[in-house]
């Protein structure tokens, strides 16, 4: 017979110390964690959360830091339920192994808001830690790690390691459970006795964990919902924080390279005298679509390799232009075989019998995601044993792809994470180009080398946000209510909810064209919501314009149905005084989205320079995410999320000329700066809701209230991004565009 330990076995006595599993740890990996979190006067156990003689917790955490702060949110999750002294919490990385596979993750996605029964519970986390193993799940990405890893992961894993400690205390003393107090690292009961959670570990190991422990009311946290400082911030500020640009490793050498200028495009051949002849260069790699020079270091392999003049076969490409890429897209809808996304009611019989319809035609360009810190790797073959160093959105998938790419298996390929300088889905599994990039290099260099995209090759060789064409149509009722919508447009990605609108539609539909993008497509901060947030409430405001009514008042009166979109709605409102004067030559536009379960609504306030650009002065965002754990992450992650959607939105746009990407670097691909960032002022509203995302909710609506406000000034309505190529004296889109 199977016994329960076996089953759901997630603690051990460790010399002391106690380390402490979510649940349902599978026996095949039990031995891997041992191995991996060995310490000395330890025997640790695939777990989240340790707890040493000290009484000092280290909670493991399986996500990467983007600087999105859930090296700090997820700790504090699980210290608030397992009462932990915050001065004695740590936090570690967990390794990228398959005792660390997420299945609280795969579990919290894929039961959505179904609740699970409790006599089911353990059935369900089983099965799903078995899908995260199958799928190399530890991936960050998609604002799920707080909402899914924290809430069945990080609370039970402290609710358990709190319940096992508190009964081997009311053994040791001899007391009811109920009367002994866990505190801030202690436990005690009114007789006077005490014990630190150092002092008490290796006892509570000897009991199992629940499967699915009860948790704190919110009325008794006192960590989780307070400003709490980061753990990863000092080593960022104080330089000790180790980026893959920043590594150096014994005997490395450092390789640029240049692939087909033309996507999908192919080396033919390159003369490698001219850069071998050159100060400090070891050896030309040639690579079935690029070349790369390694040299003693990254300055001398970039100039050498520019002495190249490879000869490229263009491929398939080299006639597709922006022109023709957008033709093709219209020509598609023109089509009219179309996928069906949703419907409610009969649209099109509404439309047809409707009195009066409005309609709009929206485009937006690719995007680059433009990290900080361009693409890099650092790869070392030594006899049939890869060693990689790297950023990665899914350490664990990053692992798995080099072992599949190099041919070996994955216990001979070893992975070490270095601090990560931006983002934004560039590093997700899906866009792992660098990492195989330098196992190709790596395959033919004595020695561990470091290739380094440098940022052209890093600009015109990513993966990109995709290009877009919206049709949008409406029918009005005599009193200015929608009653109808079509919502027509080219290539669907994620998440589901995009195309979602939250009004009050009796009859709407959603319908789009597929295969219309010929260049690499990649995860873009808030994905699909990016272009859907403009088409549609910039589309919401025309129709308040076209009933004649104010666009807040227009938006709240289709809201009945929507409660928590009509209280942020409303919020913002009152925190951006809408509707009240403004200086001259300002203007305020509004937007709502429901963004990864968060809700957000943003005004701006914006005027127009003398050049005819648009200017930002002040945004304002009212945020519902249900809950917030890090008031002070969130609040930064609310405005970095609308600089990054505003850079894309006045500036952004990758566009392609014969096969090719045009922009090359940041003098042509812009950024907002400070000096040109608004002020932007943050409220949330923490509903009881369940918990939604907080890195890519802010930038789904902030091209839309821009544009918003730039018709309220104006009178222009711009449907086209980014809005510098437009003169906005004037109304002329300009010849450069």
């Amino acid at each position: 017979m199977v016994s329960r330990r076996l089953v759901i076995f997630g603690g051990v006595a460790a010399a002391g110390g106690l380390a402490v599993g979510y649940a349902l740890m599978p026996w095949t990996t039990i031995d891997r964690a041992k191995k991996l979190l060995a310490k000395e006067g330890e025997v640790p156990l695939s777990a989240w959360v340790r707890i040493g003689t000290d009484s000092t917790v280290t909670v493991f955490v399986p996500h990467a830091e983007i600087g999105q702060g859930v090296h700090t949110a997820l700790p504090m999750m699980c210290a608030e339920e397992l009462d932990a002294d915050w001065s004695l919490v740590r936090i570690e990385q967990a390794p990228p192994d398959m005792a660390f596979a997420n299945g609280a993750m795969a579990l919290e996605y894929l039961r959505g808001d179904t609740s699970i029964p409790s006599f089911l519970m353990g059935t369900a986390v089983f099965s799903t830690r078995k899908i995260a193993e199958y799928m190399n799940l530890q991936t960050t990405g998609g604002s799920m790690s707080v909402r899914t890893t924290g809430i069945r992961g990080m609370r039970v894993a402290g609710a358990a390691a709190r319940y096992m400690l508190v009964k081997a205390a009311a053994a040791a003393w001899g007391v009811p459970e109920r009367e002994v107090v866990a505190k801030e690292s202690r436990l005690s009961h009114a007789s006077g006795k005490s014990a630190t959670y150092g002092e008490m570990a290796a006892a509570a190991a000897a009991y199992d964990p629940p499967i699915d422990p009860p948790l704190k009311a919110k009325k008794d946290y006192t960590i989780c919902g307070r400003p709490t400082a980061r753990f990863d911030i000092p080593g960022k500020c104080d330089g000790s924080a180790v980026y893959g640009l920043d590594l150096r490793v014994p005997g490395m050498s450092h390789a640029a390279f240049a692939a087909s200028p033309v996507i999908g495009g192919t080396l033919v051949s390159v003369d490698e005298q001219p850069a071998l002849a050159m100060r400090g260069v070891k050896q030309v790699v040639k690579m079935p679509a690029a070349v790369a020079v390694v040299a003693d270091n990254t300055w001398r392999a970039k100039e050498a390799l520019l002495a190249l003049q490879p000869v490229w076969n263009d491929g398939a490409n080299a006639n597709v232009t922006q022109a023709s890429i957008f033709a093709g897209m219209e020509k598609a809808l023109d089509k009219g075989d179309l996928t069906e996304d949703h419907a409610t009611g009969d649209v099109d019989a509404a439309l047809k019998g409707a009195k009066r319809v409005v309609e709009a035609s929206y485009r937006v360009p690719y995007l680059a995601h433009a990290t900080m810190e361009v693409m890099n790797c650092t790869a070392h073959f030594d006899g049939d044993k890869l060693t990689i160093w790297g950023g990665f959105q899914g350490g664990l998938d990053a692992r798995a792809q080099a072992a599949q790419y190099a041919g070996l298996p994955i216990e001979n390929v070893t992975l070490n994470y270095t601090a990560i300088g931006g983002g934004f889905g560039r590093r997700l599994p899906s866009q792992y180009d660098y990492l195989r990039k330098a196992i190709d290099v790596a395959r033919q260099v004595k020695g561990p080398v470091q290739v380094v995209f440098m940022r052209e090759e890093d600009m015109t060789q990513g993966f990109y946000r995709h290009a877009s064409v919206a049709r949008m149509k409406a029918a009005l009722d005599d009193d200015g209510h929608v009653a109808a919508w079509l919502h027509t447009f080219t290539e669907k990605h994620d998440p589901p909810e995009a195309l979602t609108v939250n009004y009050d539609f009796a009859n709407r539909a959603s319908r789009f064209a597929s295969d219309t993008n010929p260049i690499p497509w990649g995860a873009w901060r808030s994905v699909d919501h990016t272009q859907q947030g403009f088409f549609i409430e910039c589309f919401m405001d025309e129709l308040a314009h076209a009933a004649g009514q104010d666009p807040f008042e227009y938006r709240r009166r289709h809201l009945v149905g929507a409660p928590r979109h009509k209280a942020a709605l409303e919020l913002v409102a009152e925190m951006s005084g809408w509707g009240t004067p403004l200086p001259e030559g300002r203007a305020r536009g509004i937007a709502m989205r429901e963004a990864f379960a968060s809700i957000v609504a943003q005004v701006a306030e914006v005027s127009i320079g003398e050049d005819g650009r648009v200017r930002v002065h002040k945004m304002w965002s009212a945020v519902d995410p249900g809950e917030v754990v890090n008031p002070a992450t969130f609040t930064a992650q609310i405005q970095g999320g609308a600089i990054y959607g505003l850079t894309a939105a006045l500036y952004g746009e990758i566009s392609i000329d014969k096969g090719r990407v045009v922009q090359q670097n940041f003098p042509d691909y812009e950024m907002v700066r400070m000096a040109d960032a608004p002020a932007h002022e943050v409220r949330f509203i923490e509903s009881g809701a369940k918990m939604g995302g907080a890195g890519e909710p802010g930038t789904a609506p902030v091209a839309a209230a821009v544009g918003n406000a730039i018709f309220a000034l104006t009178g222009q309505r711009i449907r086209e991004l980014p809005f510098k190529n437009f003169d906005l004296t004037t109304g002329q889109k300009l010849a450069a565009a």
